[in-house]
């Protein structure tokens, strides 16, 4: 298991995510204040695209029902707005480290990559 290089740090600015494909699983890379998270794009609600939705400060709101998430722990702070008696489970979050103008993922083995 070792780190391997999936962006530059200049393709995500401070403020902006990108997602990025990584063995058919997407990540969302969040850069909040020069630091760098990375969650599983998918809203545990319903699958929503994170990366479609907005980003402020260190919350990503789901663009379908309004499930937001903090970026930096993948846990859910509230559910979507549309529905009651419904929860949002957490987001599962992956390791990063950047290592001058590079962004390394941790790769797991059982992704095979």
């Amino acid at each position: 298991m070792s780190f391997v290089k999936i962006a530059e740090t200049s393709e995500i600015p401070a403020g902006k995510m990108k997602m990025i494909k990584i063995q058919n699983k997407e990540v969302l890379i969040v850069n909040v204040d020069g630091h760098f998270y990375a969650i599983a794009n998918r809203c545990s609600h319903k699958g929503g695209d994170l990366s479609k939705g907005t980003l402020e400060s260190n919350i990503v709101t789901c663009p379908v029902h309004g499930s937001r998430f903090d970026v930096t722990t993948g846990k859910s702070l509230s559910g979507p707005k549309r529905f009651y008696n419904t929860s949002t489970g957490d987001v599962v979050t992956y390791e990063l480290r950047t290592d001058g103008k590079n962004i390394l993922f941790y790769q797991r083995s059982s992704w095979g990559i």
